[in-house]
C-alpha cells in the first residue's frame, strides 16, 4: 500500500507547467525548493531505511498565477559512486555496505580500517540551507552540497571541516532578521575535547567574489562540553530567541565506540543511537552575543526530540516549544520493510508507537539562589509549564502540552524568536505517514485541518502575504502525493487563516514524498 513512499523517483529536469485549479494569489512569486529521499534501489541492491534513499530535489516556481515543477537528483559524490558502480557502494545511516567478498583479505582489511572512524556519505537528503546568498542541500554530516535553486543543478561539495572543527551539523539552522545564519554541530573525533558548537555565517558572507564560500567567514558563537565523552546527545534542531540559543541535551544518545567500530562489526550507524530512559534531559541557555551559558542547571524528564517549533522571551522567561516522544521507536518505523506493510498490519505492529507531543517549556532567565526549595519560578499566564527549584540549586522543568499528533512543524518565520500564536504541521495519527495538515492555535488550544482521501501532504510551508498585518495572513504550500495512480500529484495552496483550499496545481509527472524545504521569494516580490 505504502510503496508510493519507497518507489524510485525520476527526474523532470525542465520546467513543467502545472494545471492550476482555483486561483494562485498574484503576490505569490518565488520558488519552493524541497528535498528528500528519492532513489531506493541501484542495480540489484536496495537501501534498508527510508532515510537512506539518495536525495531528489524538487522545485515549484510560482510566477504570475502559474506554477512550474522540476526535479533533479542531487549529483553528490555518493550518487556518482553508486550509479557508476550500478550498486550501492556507500554506506548510509540505516544501510551498512560491506566490502565485496571477492576482494583480497588485504583489501578488505584496508577498507575496514578506513571506515573505522567514518567519513560519512554526502547524500544530503534532509533540507535546504541558506548560507550568505548561497543554497545547500544538507543532512547531518560534515558535507553539504551547493546547489542552484533555480535549475536544481549540483554546483559542488563543501566540507564543514575545512572551515570549522565539526564532524556533524544540523540541517535545521536559524536565520535572524539581518540574514545571518546560525547553526549547531558536534566535534567528536580529531578536534580536541568533544563538544557541541554553535556557529554563525554572516548575511553577506557570499561577497562579490562568486568563488568565495560563505563558510570561509564562519564564526564560532560558543561551545558546550559533552556531559559524557562516549555518549553525546543526538540533536536534529535547536531553539533560538532574540538573545539566547536553546540547546536540549537529550537522553537520546550516540554511542561513540559503537559508531567507530560499526563498519568493522557490520552494523549500521543508525543502530549506534540509543535512548537512555533512566537519564534526564538538560536544557542549556546560551547568550547569542557573549557565548556564555546561563549558570543555572535546568533539567527535566527524559524524552526524544527531533524538531523545535519556536522560542521567544517574555517577562524574563525563555519559552520554547518542541515536539517530543516517549521513546526512540520513530526511527525504527521508517525501515523499508516496515513501510511496505499493509496499513492494518502496520498499525498492529506499531501499537507501541509513541505519538509526537507538542510541548511548551518555560525557563526563568535569572534564578535567585535564596529562593526556597520547591518554588515554581514560572510566573507567566496561559501556561501550566513549571520550573521548580531543587535542593542543590538546580531547576526541574515540566512542560505544558499544546497538542498531540503533529510533526514537521512550521510557523510564519517572521515570528521566529518572537511570541507567536500559530503553528502548522503534518498531522500524525495512526502512523508516521501524514495524511492531514493541521493549524494549531496555541491561545485557544484548538486546531483546524485539511485532508483529502488517498492523499499524503508534505510538510506545510507558510508564506506571508506582502502586506500582512496578522500572524496568519498568508498561504500554506504543500506538495501532495496520492495512493491512487489515477490521481496526479499536486501543489496545494491553502488560506493560512482558514485552512481552506485556494488553488491546486496538478503535475503530470511523478512527485516523491520528501522531508523539508525552503521558499525563496522572487527578487521582484521582495
Amino acid at each position: 500500500m505504502l510503496s508510493v513512499f519507497t518507489r524510485n523517483g525520476s527526474e523532470t529536469p525542465r520546467p513543467l507547467k502545472a494545471k492550476v485549479t482555483g486561483a494562485v494569489p498574484d503576490w505569490l512569486q518565488g520558488t519552493l525548493v524541497r528535498n528528500g529521499p528519492g532513489l531506493f534501489t541501484v542495480g540489484d541492491t536496495s537501501y534498508k531505511h527510508w532515510f537512506d534513499g539518495m536525495a531528489l530535489l524538487h522545485s515549484f516556481t510560482f510566477k504570475d498565477g502559474d506554477v512550474y515543477y522540476r526535479s533533479k537528483f542531487l549529483k553528490s559524490e555518493t550518487f556518482k559512486k553508486n550509479t557508476g558502480a550500478n550498486r550501492i557502494v556507500v554506506s548510509e545511516f540505516g544501510t551498512m555496505v560491506l566490502p565485496d567478498p571477492c576482494k583480497s583479505i588485504f583489501s578488505r582489511a584496508f577498507t575496514y580500517l578506513s571506515n573505522a572512524i567514518p567519513d560519512f556519505t554526502d547524500n544530503n537528503l534532509v533540507n535546504i540551507i541558506r548560507y550568505g546568498e548561497d543554497y545547500y542541500a544538507a543532512s547531518e554530516v560534515n558535507y553539504i552540497n551547493h546547489i542552484d535553486p533555480h535549475t536544481l543543478d549540483t554546483v559542488g561539495r563543501i566540507n564543514y571541516r575545512n572551515h570549522i572543527a565539526l564532524n556533524l551539523a544540523t540541517a535545521h539552522p536559524h536565520y535572524d532578521e539581518e540574514g545571518n545564519t546560525y547553526n549547531m554541530g558536534t566535534a567528536i573525533m580529531g578536534f580536541g575535547r568533544p563538544k557541541y558548537m554553535i556557529f554563525k555565517v554572516p548575511a553577506g558572507a557570499s561577497g562579490k567574489d562568486k568563488n568565495q564560500q560563505p563558510l570561509s567567514q564562519v564564526e564560532e558563537v560558543c561551545s558546550i562540553p559533552f556531559r559524557s565523552s562516549l555518549y553525546p546527545s543526538y540533536f536534529h534542531s535547536f531553539g533560538m530567541t532574540e538573545n539566547y540559543i536553546v540547546f536540549v541535551e537529550q537522553a537520546f544518545k550516540l554511542d561513540i565506540v559503537k559508531l567507530a567500530t560499526a563498519y568493522f562489526r557490520g552494523i549500521n550507524w543508525g543502530s549506534c543511537l540509543k535512548y537512555d530512559k533512566d537519564d534526564v534531559t538538560f536544557f542549556h541557555l546560551i547568550n547569542r552575543r557573549t557565548g556564555k551559558a546561563v549558570s543555572t542547571n535546568f533539567y527535566g524528564d527524559p524524552f526524544v526530540v527531533f524538531h523545535h517549533i519556536n522560542a521567544f522571551e517574555e517577562n524574563n522567561h525563555v519559552v520554547f516549544d518542541l515536539i517530543t516522544y516517549k521513546d526512540s521507536h520513530l526511527y525504527d518505523m521508517f525501515y523499508i520493510e516496515n513501510i511496505l506493510q499493509d496499513s492494518d498490519k502496520f498499525i498492529e505492529n506499531n501499537k507501541i508507537f509513541s505519538p509526537p507531543v507538542c510541548q511548551r517549556f518555560v525557563l526563568p532567565i535569572t534564578v535567585d539562589k535564596d529562593t526556597p526549595e520547591g518554588t515554581n519560578l514560572v510566573s507567566l499566564e496561559g501556561t501550566t509549564a513549571k520550573a521548580v527549584t531543587q535542593k542543590d540549586g538546580s531547576v526541574f522543568c515540566s512542560p505544558d502540552t499544546l497538542f498531540v499528533g503533529l510533526e514537521l512543524p512550521q510557523i510564519n518565520y517572521k515570528f521566529n524568536t518572537k511570541k507567536y500564536r500559530y503553528f502548522y504541521g503534518s498531522r500524525v495519527e495512526w502512523s508516521p505517514h501524514p495524511n492531514k495538515i493541521a493549524k494549531v492555535d496555541i491561545l485557544t488550544r484548538t486546531h483546524k485541518e485539511w485532508t483529502e482521501e488517498e492523499c499524503y501532504p508534505s510538510e506545510p510551508v507558510f508564506v506571508a502575504s506582502p502586506d500582512a498585518v496578522e500572524e496568519d495572513d498568508g498561504v500554506i504550500l504543500s506538495s501532495v502525493v496520492s495512493l491512487n495512480p489515477e490521481k496526479p500529484p499536486f501543489m496545494l495552496i491553502l488560506n493560512a487563516k482558514t485552512m481552506e483550499e485556494i488553488a491546486r496545481a496538478a503535475v503530470d509527472a511523478p512527485i516523491h514524498m520528501d522531508l523539508h524545504g525552503y521558499f525563496i521569494p522572487s527578487k521582484d516580490s521582495n
